[in-house]
């Protein structure tokens, strides 16, 4: 136990050491420019009483917990809806739900992908891409980030089904992908083009449906994850796209077939969420407005990435003092 615990210190001190230790805090009575509340809607006053008005007449299933995982007892009516509308909203064949945009992530990556497949992301894709494609049976490379070139150069090395994982807005960056060309050259090999539209979702598309709605493409990219958790101010995540794509996840992914259903509050919560924005479309001009407006306000510089995304970013070298300016920001 002893040898035990020294480990575990000597990996904090040394994570200290680089200016790289976590800490959980506690922030309160600032005005929030950094979190991925977009829209505002975490924290807006008449969705949280639609929602809380809505949950109290749902009394009839009305449950703290969901009880189990839905194959056992989880499942409801309000969950089939729910996905039947998300469909609907997202352009898509199919819907099913997970309880985190992580969750999601790990259940299609280590599901679909087989032993003699090959999947190829961007470099940049979130850790928890990366973590799901780990899972998976799957030859794995990244390519540079959004570089077409790189990415043909693997894809013409590549064997068995080609799964190509991208964003369709980066989360540290705010850069777009290229979608419309990543769909040509995946049509070109025959390759399944995967995007994480959790940065896009709630921000771009008629009432929130995300980027490759926006852009016309949701028939050509057979498998979306948008993350409510972000623009949607709620809790959860979808995975939308083919018609056979819901009964495969319910099959054979595993971050779906053992984890609890998510409760009926943070069901309603997405329902509800969707309903408000479809009804408030002008909170999405708000957001384009502001992001034009900090453009034309911060000068263009060495240390700016220029982006046109609500994720902005200003680069500080070294850890500890990129750490402060955030603390102090």
């Amino acid at each position: 136990m002893k040898n035990f615990q020294l480990k575990l210190k000597e990996a904090l001190t040394s994570r200290s050491s680089e200016g790289l230790l976590r800490e959980l805090r506690v922030v309160e009575n600032k005005i929030d420019f950094s979190s991925n509340d977009y829209l505002g809607l975490a924290r807006n006053i008449e969705l949280r009483a639609k929602v809380d008005k809505v949950y109290q007449s749902l009394s009839f299933e009305n449950k703290l917990g969901s009880t189990g995982s839905r194959l056992i007892s989880g499942n409801s009516r309000y969950f089939e809806q729910l996905e039947f509308f998300l469909a609907k909203t997202h352009l898509a064949e199919s819907a099913l739900l997970f309880n985190t945009g992580y969750m999601a992530n790990l259940a299609v990556f280590s599901a679909l992908p087989q032993k003699g497949d090959t999947v190829l992301y961007d470099e940049l894709v979130h850790a928890c891409i990366k973590d799901g494609i780990r899972l998976s049976l799957a030859e794995r490379f990244p390519f540079l980030h959004n570089d077409l070139h790189s990415l043909e150069n693997k894809m013409k090395k590549a064997k068995g089904q080609i799964f190509v994982a991208v964003e369709s807005v980066y989360s540290m960056d705010g850069d777009f992908a290229p979608l419309s060309e990543l769909v040509a050259l995946c049509e070109k090999y025959d390759a399944i083009l995967i995007v994480d539209e959790a940065h896009s979702t709630g921000l771009f598309g008629e009432n929130g449906s995300g980027l490759v709605c926006a852009l016309g493409l949701e028939k050509r990219i057979p498998i979306r994850i948008h993350t409510f958790s972000k623009a949607m101010g709620c809790h959860g995540a979808v995975v939308v796209g083919l018609q056979e794509l819901r009964p495969y996840l319910i099959n054979f992914a595993r971050p779906f077939i053992y984890t609890t259903a998510m409760s009926l509050h943070s069901l309603v919560s997405i329902n509800e969420s969707y309903i408000f924005l479809a009804q408030n479309s002008d909170f999405q001009n708000i957001v384009v407005e502001n992001i034009k407006l900090f453009n034309s306000l911060i000068p263009d510089s060495d240390i700016r990435i220029q982006s046109d995304s609500a994720i902005q970013a200003v680069l500080f070298s070294g850890n500890e003092n990129a750490r402060n300016k955030a603390t102090f920001l």
